[in-house]
């Protein structure tokens, strides 16, 4: 069981915001997120979006701080990477 979370760096609504995923099961992040009481509304196809002032909080409850490029490669190895699916032009 990981949850993974990789730094905060991205900007949306003025709040840095990094990733939360499991390199296991959608299940286990899932369940990690309610503890965090991250609603289940906030997946993101593979992912919950977390904000900066929740990145402690979430490595106190276990979570591993790892690089962007390390939280990709951990969920492609896994299998659990989904990909924004872009409608074609008709």
């Amino acid at each position: 069981m990981t949850i993974l979370v990789d730094p905060p760096k991205w900007t949306f609504r003025g709040r840095l915001w990094g990733h939360l995923v499991s390199d296991e099961s959608y299940d286990e992040l899932h369940e990690f997120a309610g503890r965090l009481g991250i609603p289940r509304r906030g997946f993101d196809r593979d992912h919950y979006d977390l904000p900066e002032e929740r990145l402690a909080q979430a490595v106190a409850a276990g979570a591993v701080l790892v690089t962007s490029r390390e939280l990709m490669t951990r969920l492609r190895a896994a299998g659990l990477r989904r990909r924004r699916v872009r409608p074609t032009p008709g």
